[in-house]
């Protein structure tokens, strides 16, 4: 192994951290930089709609790894820049304080932002999103009993935001465009189930309604939708994120729905890897896909780290997700399209049940609702690409480690 190698990567979040940490594992006895463009070291964002939002998660917790860890793994952090462009040719990055650094492979690791509100008065103060430490302690001060919060978008993000602030007292509402909450991301048996459990928190939520407008003067005070009006004291929008690509595409490389990558992790140019949000990667399935998930960045990380180093391995690993709203946890495995067959297991008002997913009679896919060893099970069915009759999948006779 080249001693004397640079890898620099863009980007701080956990991709980065998991990258440095595989290099350090593999002996990688060369130099590594991180840019990132937030003043915070590689932090875990999962807990900024949950537990640290809610003040029970400290701000310590929240970073991967100790400052030492970077020291120990001659890893340099260059905090609170931006890298502005990559010279290809040259191998060197532009940096937005005039400086810049060399390159001997590169890993683009810059994540995903927040998709804005499209409506007039989305830039009224008091209109939030939530991706960073920064946001997430913005909207905790907001969270006093009997305020009015208004959500906009019924996806992971928003009603996680939604359960912290009902916990503390606020009056909610969701606003969703689609006709079921989490529609792009989870079965109808999901939605139907989750929209019950708001509801019966005390949340209203609109569906099929499309925020058109912030109303407001010096600040926002209401959201304008398709089917009506609804006061705010403060409004959190989470309509999705779009992937950080810009510096791919200005630099050449071939991007579309994101950096493209082989199962490699490497794109278009063989000194550049690309991990996390950012990335369109070949899935288990073999179509290519982008993942917004801790899984996908640090799994993706792993593998493009090793090939950097010259120890390439496929990524072949089974997506994962969670959520956890109030006291029920949801997870997921696999990758779902229309068409497939669902499978119920078990019963929604017991608040634990699942919902496998069949393709041409392989289990393609597992939601469980504070089922554990369901989500467990179905992980290795997916894996194996195994087949499962419907009628055993959905019999709660037999136990879930049996299924197979």
């Amino acid at each position: 192994m080249v001693s004397d190698m640079r890898i620099v990567i863009i980007g701080a979040g956990q991709a980065a951290a998991q990258a440095v940490a595989t290099l350090s594992s593999e002996g990688f006895a060369g130099n590594v930089v991180i840019i990132g463009d937030e003043p915070y070291p590689p932090y875990q964002r999962p807990p900024l709609s949950k537990a640290y939002m809610a003040g029970d998660f400290v701000r310590e917790r929240l970073f991967l790894k100790p400052d030492a860890f970077y020291a120990e793994s001659n890893c340099e952090l260059r905090l609170g820049v931006t890298a502005t462009a990559i010279d290809r040719n040259a191998k060197t990055i532009a940096l937005s304080d005039g400086s810049s650094v060399g390159y001997d492979r590169l890993l683009l690791a810059t994540g995903a932002r927040v998709r804005p509100l499209p409506v007039p008065g989305a830039n009224l103060p008091g209109v939030y999103y939530l991706r960073s430490i920064d946001d997430s302690d913005a909207l905790q001060r907001h969270l006093t009993p009997g305020a009015k919060l208004a959500v906009v978008g019924g996806g992971y993000i928003g009603l996680e935001v939604a359960a912290v602030a009902r916990k503390h007292g606020l009056e909610v509402t969701v606003i969703e465009a689609m006709d079921r909450l989490m529609a792009r991301t989870a079965s109808p048996h999901i939605s139907a189930f989750y929209k019950d459990l708001h509801e019966g928190h005390g949340i209203t939520i609109h569906l099929n309604a499309a925020a058109t407008s912030c109303e407001g003067q010096s600040r926002v005070d209401a959201v304008a939708t398709s089917a009506g009006r609804v006061a705010a004291d403060f409004v959190v929008a989470g309509i999705g994120v779009m992937p950080n690509c810009e510096l791919g595409v200005e630099a050449g490389l071939q991007c579309e729905n994101g950096i493209t990558v082989d199962e490699f992790g490497q794109t278009s140019d063989a000194c550049i890897f690309a991990a996390g949000d950012c990335t369109c990667h070949p899935s288990i399935d073999g179509a290519r896909v982008r993942l917004e998930s801790v899984q996908n960045a640090i799994d993706q990380a792993k593998h493009a780290a090793l090939a950097m180093i010259g120890k390439p391995a496929p990524y072949r690993e089974v997506p994962w997700f969670w959520s956890d709203q109030y006291d029920i946890k949801l997870q997921i495995a696999g990758l779902v399209r229309a068409g497939d067959i669902a499978v119920l297991r078990g019963n929604p008002a017991a608040r634990k049940f699942s919902v496998f997913h069949l393709r041409d009679g392989v289990v393609v896919g597992v939601e469980a609702v504070n089922a554990a060893p369901d989500y467990i099970v179905g992980r290795k069915l997916i894996a194996a690409r195994a087949r499962v009759a419907p009628e055993r999948l959905g019999d709660v006779t037999i136990p879930a480690k049996q299924l197979a």
